[in-house]
This record gives structure tokens, C-alpha cells and sequence, in this order.
């Protein structure tokens, strides 16, 4: 029996990472011929979010607009509810007082869909609890152990974990993770991380890099190339100044090797950066890369030295050794299988590792001896058939790992359980309100100012 709900989902998304790792699901989406994504960007980096989601075709309904300079982690996240509150109450109305009977016939979201570890998605998971919309929650399960690295990020995930319904998890070791933290193992899934979609589907088109300081790369096969990123919030000040130096240092040990260096815009990280490796000639620094330009240099690269949390899962994907400039990481799977190697931001220890998979061919293959722990490129593909089994009640969808349970899913969602002769039905009862539902598509809530935000949030 047909779980009597809207088939529209709403996607929730505000920064640049989160719309590469989400299109590959909204694409899914837009395809299906029975559920309908209904995607909302926050607006924290707008013109970025805007190309990832233009440039793959996926449409947008509204941009609540609250990127703005100066804005706190504490503003970012009540403007996102706010917002986030306002577009459900415009488009759909108040949510059912209570979750039992049936389900009014308008359309109340089925589901809404957040990913990992913003605090944007963290905001907007407890949105749409308060409004009574089942989490799902894609990237589910990474933990690190302690709630300041990384910061926000580890209690953001924390958060979300406890609110989702469903879990989409990349790995069977983040299953464990949530288990020990009290989640039902019915309500997990093992899908693989939709990054590793997005990567596939962009590495493959090779665009142009349309950069001048990037214009022997178009032709230059053979020079090994490593690619350097640093940003996160708990690097700032001497930790991207420790990583810089040590850029610097192996530039000088290897002039047979170019660097090159998208640099964050955030003022923070980009004083530390140009102040340390403008005047070296082996380090190329640019300007922060469009998804599909940075696609192909991570597939041409030798060696990546990063503190971001989806190289580490895209780089062994592309058989590219991974340096992680943190002390600890929730991707503990590649540093098990080998395709990653945590070594903080110590100027000595970065040089010496890197040194060792530069100067060693058997240094350098030991990290691609396992498959990539982080998924296949199917990821995407898995989610939406577990949503339509959640909606329509269709077949389990197959799976390598732990599979969920539907009936779990739903009744922690708060849905009453009916039994009925041809199984248990779950269902919801509307709010009496004479509502209207407004259609909303193609209207874009106008943003309150037109800065990149980078300056004040480093997620």
C-alpha cells in the first residue's frame, strides 16, 4: 500500500560542497517519474552554489538569501529556520498538529534531504523536525570523537544524526558509528558518498581551465603537479601559515614538481597563503576552481596535500595519494585502507611524507592498493530507490551492507503505525487550516546582499 504522502522532497543546501555532493541526488530526482525535488539554497555562497547547480542542470525553487558579511555561526543558523520556515508555510502551510489519521491531499514534503556536516544542514534539520518533515540524511555517520575538529562540523553531524529518520551512510564503519550512538541499524543504509558520483561525472568532460596561470596545464602532460588546499576553521591562522611554509619547502627540494594552489577567499587563509608562496616560482596560486576545472586537476595529480573532508574521498577515487593537513578526520576508513595519510600541518612532517611518495614509486602506489572505501559511483541511484521504497512502498532496494527497515524509518519519523490485512500502513493527519498552497517554483526569495560571505563563514 501506497504511503498516501506528497511525492516532493525538499533539498536543502548552502554552500559549494554540499551542492557538488547533492546534484548527483537532485539529478535522480528530477528524473523520477513519481518524486519531485523541490531544491532550496540558503544563499551562504551563492554564485558558487549557483554555477555547481546551472552547470548541472538542476533547478532551483527559492534562495532564502542569508549570506551577508559579518554573519555568526549562531545568525547563519537562525536565518536558515526562519527562512526555511517561511517557504514551507508560503508553499505548503502549517504542518499537521498531529502525525496520525491521514494525510491531507495537498503537498506536504514526503522528506527533506540534508547533507553532512554544515551548519546549514544542521539548521535545517531541526526546521523540518519543528514542521513535522521527516530528515533524511545523506553522508550520514562520520565522527572524528571530538566536537572541536572539526569545528562546527563534528557537532553539526551529531545534531543531524540525532533528528534524521534515515541515514544515508558512505560506509559500514559510519553505521557503526551511529549505532554506538544509539540509532536503530534499521534505520541505516549503506550507499556510498554521492561525492564520488559528482567526480566520475565531471572528471569525465575535461573542460578548459580558462585560466591564464593555468594555461600549461591545457598541454603539459608530464610535469608532476601536486594540489594544495587549506581552509578549515580550526587551520586558520598558523596552521594554513605551517602548511604554506611547507609548500614553500618542497618547492625548493623539488624543482621538477609544480603546486598548485586554489586559494580559499576567505582574508584569513589568503593573506597566509600569498604572504608565504607568491615569490615562488614552482607554486601556481588561483583563485578558487569551478567544480569541473578542479575535477580534471585532481585527476592530474601526482599528490594532494588538503585539509578538506571530500578530497580525501574524491583523490583516492582518481588513484591520487591523499596528505590530510588535520590530526584527525572522520574518513578514518582511507586512512585504514591506506588511502590516506594524516599529517597535521608541522611544516617536518608534511615535507617529510611528501618527500617520500614524491622521491618512492612504491611509496607512491601503496596508497591506491585497495579500492576506494568511500563508494562506486552509485551512491545517488542507491538513495532515490530507498526513498521510493520509503514513499511507494516498492521493493527493498539491494544492497552490500547493512539494509534498513522501512517500518523503522517511519515510526521514529512519527508516522502511526495501522495494520491492515494487506500490511502495516503508515500514515498522517492534516492540520485544519484553509490554507491555499501557493506554487512557489521559479521565485527566488532575493538575498539580502550580494557578498560572498567566505569572509565570515569557513564552512
Amino acid at each position: 500500500m501506497p504511503l498516501p504522502v506528497s511525492p516532493e522532497v525538499l533539498v536543502v543546501l548552502g554552500t559549494r560542497p554540499e551542492a557538488i555532493k547533492l546534484f548527483p541526488l537532485i539529478r535522480r530526482l528530477q528524473e523520477h517519474p513519481r518524486l519531485r525535488p523541490v531544491v532550496v539554497t540558503t544563499g551562504q555562497h551563492k554564485e558558487l552554489v549557483d554555477y555547481v547547480l546551472q552547470t548541472t542542470g538542476c533547478d532551483v525553487a527559492a534562495d532564502l538569501g542569508v549570506g551577508r558579511p559579518g554573519l555568526t555561526l549562531n545568525q547563519l543558523s537562525s536565518s536558515v529556520i526562519a527562512g526555511l520556515d517561511e517557504f514551507v508555510a508560503g508553499r505548503y502551510g502549517p504542518p499537521p498538529e498531529h502525525i496520525s489519521g491521514r494525510v491531507r491531499e495537498d503537498r506536504y514534503p514526503a522528506a527533506c534531504i540534508v547533507h553532512g556536516d554544515t551548519s546549514s544542514a544542521a539548521a535545517a534539520a531541526v526546521a523540518a523536525f519543528h514542521l513535522r518533515i521527516p530528515v533524511g540524511h545523506v553522508e550520514a555517520g562520520l565522527r572524528t570523537g571530538t566536537t572541536l575538529s572539526p569545528f562546527p562540523e563534528e557537532l553539526n553531524r551529531q545534531l543531524v544524526g540525532r533528528i534524521a529518520s534515515f541515514h544515508a551512510a558512505p560506509t559500514r564503519n559510519n553505521v557503526q558509528n551511529l549505532v554506538r550512538e544509539g540509532v536503530d541499524i534499521g534505520r541505516t543504509y549503506v550507499t556510498g558518498n554521492t561525492g564520488i558520483d559528482a567526480l566520475q561525472w565531471a572528471a569525465a568532460r575535461e573542460v578548459a581551465y580558462g585560466r591564464p596561470e593555468l594555461e600549461w596545464l591545457e598541454h603539459d602532460t608530464t610535469t608532476r603537479v601536486v594540489t594544495v588546499t587549506a581552509h578549515r576553521r580550526e587551520n586558520w591562522g598558523e596552521g594554513i601559515t605551517d602548511v604554506a611554509r611547507a609548500v614553500h619547502r618542497l618547492a625548493d627540494a623539488h624543482p621538477d614538481v609544480r603546486f598548485v594552489v586554489p586559494v580559499h577567499p576567505n582574508p584569513r587563509v589568503a593573506r597566509a597563503m600569498h604572504a608565504e608562496l607568491d615569490d615562488v616560482p614552482e607554486v601556481t596560486l588561483t583563485a578558487p576552481m569551478e567544480y569541473l576545472t578542479f575535477a580534471r586537476l585532481l585527476a592530474r595529480s601526482t599528490l594532494v596535500l588538503t585539509d578538506s573532508g571530500g578530497i580525501q574521498e574524491e583523490a583516492p577515487a582518481l588513484q591520487v595519494p591523499v596528505l590530510v593537513a588535520r590530526t584527525t578526520t572522520e574518513r578514518s576508513e582511507g586512512v585504514e585502507a591506506g588511502t590516506l595519510e594524516l599529517v597535521g600541518t608541522d611544516p617536518d612532517t608534511i615535507v617529510a611524507a611528501a618527500t617520500r611518495v614524491l622521491g618512492d614509486p612504491a611509496a607512491h602506489a601503496a596508497f591506491s592498493r585497495q579500492p576506494n572505501p568511500y563508494g562506486d559511483g552509485h551512491a545517488a541511484e542507491r538513495i532515490v530507490a530507498a526513498l521510493e521504497h520509503l514513499v511507494f512502498n516498492t521493493p527493498v532496494p539491494q544492497t552490500s551492507g547493512p539494509g534498513f527497515v522501512r517500518a523503522q524509518v517511519l515510526e521514529w519519523a512519527g508516522f502511526a503505525r495501522t495494520d491492515a490485512l494487506d500490511g502495516p500502513a503508515f500514515v498522517r493527519e492534516p492540520a485544519p487550516v484553509d490554507h491555499v498552497a501557493q506554487d512557489l517554483e521559479d521565485v527566488v526569495i532575493a538575498p539580502k546582499s550580494t557578498v560572498d560571505p567566505y569572509d565570515a563563514v569557513g564552512e
